[in-house]
């Protein structure tokens, strides 16, 4: 019996594309201070780019936070819709499936949210689903981060 061993080469491509993003936006916030309407439209151009049912999730997502915490400015971030503080830093963002292959999208929070509980809380929810229970439990997390 051989064993095989499988060779890692490094980051994927998806997770090239993802970096590569990332550099575009920091360059072109560094060129500009970008506005609140600006990061909406980025935000939608990332969004229709999205294959569904992805698209339709991260829209009805993008609904959500802006009604719920409309203090949040919305931004791309790696390519994806995020929502940041008056500071800039990203609160929270929504990672489709078809973006990395995965077989659910994640709504995810950085440390700027502000969901502590104890010595341990979660950061990130795999969504394969948006139904009024799913909704009602992302508005709640949603206020939450950024009270």
């Amino acid at each position: 019996m051989t064993k095989t061993t499988k060779k890692t080469t490094g980051f994927s491509d998806e997770e090239k594309a993802a970096m590569k993003e990332r550099a575009r936006e920091l360059a072109a916030e560094s060129r500009s201070s970008k506005n609140k309407a600006q990061g909406e439209s980025d935000v939608l151009k990332a969004i229709a780019k999205m294959p569904e049912p992805d698209r339709t999730m991260a829209k009805r997502l993008h609904e959500i936070v802006k009604a719920n915490a409309p203090t949040l400015s919305p931004k791309t971030w790696y390519g994806m819709p995020a929502y940041a503080n008056r500071d800039g830093k990203v609160v929270c963002f929504f990672q489709n499936a078809s973006k990395f292959k995965y077989r659910y999208s994640t709504l995810g929070f950085n440390d700027a949210a502000h969901l502590d509980e104890g010595a341990m809380w979660s950061t990130s929810f795999a969504i394969i689903k948006l139904t009024a229970a799913e909704e009602s439990k992302i508005a709640a997390l949603v206020k939450k981060a950024v009270s």
